[in-house]
Order: structure tokens, then sequence, then C-alpha cells
């Protein structure tokens, strides 16, 4: 079986990503596993914070057993919806999380990300948007392996969903499934407790759409957390399949 773990930030079509592969007869798939840890140790106060530690706990090696845990004999894929910001020990990370696992990155443009995170959770920070540790993911993984692992980016999906999600699955090594392009409305038992507050549009989706320019102008203090981002952003483009 394929253990696929996705890195991305937040605002950044991970959730529909997530659709997009749980809409496969073989994958079954997990939302922000550790989330709860992140919450319980960082001091970050989001959205339903505590439903979401009392749903997921406070320890980073109890996610790991649920990560490593058999699946049904029918499951060729297990996809893993990853934030990078949720792993602020790269210690960690290294020892446990590299060779379970194939890895990939999902990136979006720093300034899309900002407005629409900020819609949601005003309280942004460069860290938050995880760029950094995407970066830092990422090369432990080409160090490990030799390899690169894959990135793709959001508004390629959004624009070119299947060839995109083609080159994604060849580089990871599974056959690509047209279920992929479409899944059904609504929530998913799969979704995490926070969904009530994050995902009221992805709820609404059934595939991807054409990006859409936003235009919407940063305040000072957005646009300069962006700007912290850009660097990171642009490491991880330049490495895009």
């Amino acid at each position: 079986m394929k253990r696929i773990a996705m890195w991305s930030g937040p605002r950044n079509i991970s959730t529909a990503m997530m659709r997009s592969w749980e809409n496969r007869s073989d994958t079954v798939v997990i939302d922000e596993p550790f989330y709860g840890p992140f919450l319980a140790h960082s001091g970050e106060n989001h959205p339903l914070k505590d439903q979401v530690i009392a749903d997921q706990g406070s320890d980073y090696s109890a996610v790991m057993k649920r990560l490593l845990a058999p699946q049904a004999e029918n499951i060729r894929v297990f996809y893993q919806k990853h934030m990078a910001h949720h792993m602020p020990d790269m210690a960690f990370v290294q020892e446990h999380l590299i060779t379970p696992f194939s890895h990939a990155f999902l990136i979006r443009d720093p300034r899309d990300v900002v407005r629409s995170y900020v819609r949601k959770y005003p309280n942004i920070t460069a860290e938050a948007l995880g760029y950094n540790r995407q970066v830092k993911i990422f090369n432990l993984v080409k160090n490990a392996t030799g390899n690169k692992p894959p990135v793709i980016e959001s508004v390629d999906v959004l624009n070119n969903a299947k060839e995109v999600l083609k080159k994604l699955c060849h580089a990871l090594n599974v056959d690509f499934d047209e279920a992929m392009l479409n899944w059904p409305t609504g929530y998913r038992n799969s979704d995490g407790v926070w969904a009530k507050h994050w995902y009221n549009r992805v709820i609404e989706s059934t595939g991807f759409k054409p990006y859409q320019q936003k235009d919407t102008p940063l305040t000072a203090r957005e646009a300069e957390v962006a700007a912290a981002c850009q660097d990171d952003y642009e490491f991880l483009q330049r490495h895009k399949i």
C-alpha cells in the first residue's frame, strides 16, 4: 500500500485535493492528523481549538501510529493531508515521517493565501503559512532519498487538473483515476471537526474550477507576511513537475 504525505499550507485547495483522492475507490484519506498536537503545544488559539484537541489528542507519537496502521485489504492508497506548519520539530519529521511515506508538496502564491486566510483567521504570520516548513521537509526528503519529491501548484491544478494529476500520480507511482476529477458535494466523515468553520466553500464543490485572479489589495501588514514567504515559495516553484 502507498502512503502519501501531501504537504501544504492553509487556504490552498488542500481539502479539494483530499476530496479528489478520496473519490478513488482504492483510497482512504486522513485530514490534518497533527492539528490537535500542534494546537496543544503551540499556544495558537484557532477556532474550535478545544474540540480539535479533544478529537485528535495532543501526542504526536500517537498520531504516527494511526498513520502507519494497517488498512482494509482493498485499499491501495492512504492519502494524508498535512499542514507543514503543524510540524515544528524537524528532528521528529526526520526520524519518523520521511521513510514510511511517499511525499508531495502543494503550493500557492502567498498573496492569494493571505487574501483567503485573513477572511477566516486575521492573526496571520509567515510561520503560520508554512512555506519555510515545506522547504525544510522538501530538503529532508530529497537528502534522505536522493530524489526530489513532486511539487504541484494550485493554479495549475485548477486550470488543468487532469494533466497535473496524471503527472502527480506518475511521480508517486500510482495509477491515475478519472474519478479524481469530480466528487459529490457535502461534508465527509473523514473531514476534521474544524470543517464547519473552514470548509464552507469546498463542501459546495464538485471538482476543480479554473483559477480566477483576485486583485483585492493587501494591507501593509498582509503584504509584509506575503513577502516574507516569497523566497520559499519561489524555491518550491522551481521544482514543480
